[in-house]
């Protein structure tokens, strides 16, 4: 579930800032460039966040 999460949230938030950027550059809108940003985005975020985040441990302490 957190992988679609992150996905929704990176999607939602990268097509606002090129909505944005673009409008204050005068450029175009590109739907599609939007998309594919957000995918690599949150694959960089899956590989990153599995390789800096430690792993618990579940041994017990007694």
């Amino acid at each position: 579930m957190r992988y679609v999460w992150t996905f929704f949230w990176s999607f939602l938030l990268i097509q606002m800032v090129l909505y944005v950027v673009n409008s204050m550059q005068g450029g175009t809108y590109d739907f599609a460039q939007g998309t594919v940003i957000a995918v690599v985005f949150s694959i960089l975020i899956f590989i990153l966040g599995d390789a800096l985040v430690p792993k618990e441990n579940t041994q017990k302490h007694h």
